[in-house]
């Protein structure tokens, strides 16, 4: 069980890194933040910066609702930004396999660096799932939302007998093609990308929580 935190809200204020310029009110503003906790179930370690590198698959999701994407029922022709950005089929059939699409989120750490571009679409050194050696058990990722902010999060577990440095987050999804024929194909985007201003260092036998937030208004 995770203890309650151990610091107040005006310590963790002191560490998160500014974003906004005086009396700026942005439409868009979106967050990475990370808990790390002892195996006594005590906060050790808090950090909160801005997300900023968002690729082009992101951008590409968010014009769906903005732009649609809807074709008529004698259209069987994917509309370009599907085709050309995320490299979906231009057509599920000509004819009775028709095809939904379903979409969902995922939080992925890593241990490397890279630069950004883009068309990133993985981290420099993804950490796997697993109890080896560097390796971190990730939890279900959660993905709530309250008024015009989202909030996707995952719990992951170190049980290994060595501390994991975390140096990379990125939000991924899997898109899913399901066919009125039964078959379904999966393709998988990284959304964004962002390297951590300070590592985070997972003592073994410890946990951490890691939560992107991101936020509209206007």
């Amino acid at each position: 069980m995770v203890a309650p935190d151990l610091v107040s809200e005006d310590d963790i204020a002191k560490l998160i890194i500014p974003d906004d310029l005086p009396n700026e009110q942005p439409a868009f503003k979106a967050y990475v933040e990370a808990k790390v906790y002892d195996k006594e179930g005590h906060l050790i370690q808090y950090h909160r910066q801005p997300m900023r590198s968002l690729t082009q698959y992101f951008l590409a999701l968010m014009a769906i609702p903005l732009i649609g994407t809807y074709q008529s029922s004698s259209t069987y022709n994917a509309p370009g930004i599907l085709v050309n950005i995320l490299g979906l089929p231009s057509q599920a059939s000509a004819g009775s396999n028709s095809a939904s699409i379903a979409w969902n989120w995922s939080i992925q750490l890593g241990s490397g660096t890279q630069a950004f571009s883009l068309s990133l679409n993985s981290l420099a050194a993804p950490i796997a799932n697993g109890t080896g050696t560097g390796q971190l058990v990730y939890g279900n990722v959660s993905v709530a939302y309250a008024g015009p902010s989202l909030f996707i999060s995952v719990v992951v577990f170190n049980y290994t007998s060595s501390t994991v440095t975390v140096t990379e987050i990125g939000l991924m999804s899997t898109i899913g093609l399901f066919y009125s024929s039964s078959s379904v194909n999966y393709y998988n985007y990284l959304l964004s990308y962002d390297t951590f201003s300070s590592p985070i260092s997972i003592p073994a036998n410890s946990l951490a929580t890691f939560q992107i937030t991101i936020s509209f208004s206007g």
